[in-house]
C-alpha cells in the first residue's frame, strides 16, 4: 500500500466511522451495474467490511467479479467515493473483522447467526473525498 498523508487517512477513517450506511455497486450479469444500500465497518487501513446473504444478487456478483465501488455519505454534498477488491472472509480473519464491524454497528450483530450470512472485506484501490466547499482530493492505492 502506498504511503499516504496521515492527516487524510485519519480524516477518511473518522468520516467513514460516523456513517453506518453506504451504497455498494457490483457488476451484475451481462456487465450490468447493481447497487444496494449496505451497513459497513472499516479498519484503520481503510478496508471496508460488510455482510450479505450468500443467496443475494451481490454475493453472486462478487463471486464472479470482486471489483466493487462504494459511496459513503452524501450529507451536505460530502462523499467518499471508494473502489476496491472484495474478498470473502473465513476463519480467524472472519472473527477479527466481525469484531471490528460489530464494535461500530452493534445492532447489525442480530444478523450474524443467519445460516446464509457471509462477510467480506474490501481492500481499497482508489479513494476520493469530495465536498462542495473545496477542491476534491484522492488517495490512490497500488
Amino acid at each position: 500500500m502506498a504511503a499516504i498523508d496521515m492527516n487524510k487517512k485519519d480524516f477518511l477513517y473518522a468520516y467513514m466511522n460516523k456513517r453506518n450506511l453506504a451504497v455498494l455497486a457490483t457488476i451484475g450479469p451481462h456487465n450490468t451495474p447493481e447497487a444496494a444500500v449496505m451497513e459497513f465497518g472499516q479498519t484503520h487501513k481503510l478496508e471496508l467490511i460488510f455482510d450479505t446473504l450468500n443467496t443475494s444478487r451481490k454475493y453472486a456478483n462478487l463471486k464472479k467479479n470482486p471489483k466493487i465501488a462504494f459511496v459513503i455519505g452524501w450529507e451536505d454534498g460530502n462523499t467518499v467515493q471508494y473502489e476496491g477488491i472484495a474478498m470473502e472472509l473465513q476463519g480467524t480473519e472472519l472473527a477479527a473483522y466481525k469484531k471490528i464491524m460489530f464494535a461500530k454497528n452493534p445492532a447489525f450483530a442480530k444478523w450474524e447467526n443467519l445460516p446464509d450470512m457471509t462477510y467480506f472485506k474490501v481492500i481499497p484501490k482508489w479513494i476520493r473525498y469530495s465536498t462542495m466547499d473545496q477542491s476534491s482530493w484522492e488517495i490512490t492505492f497500488p
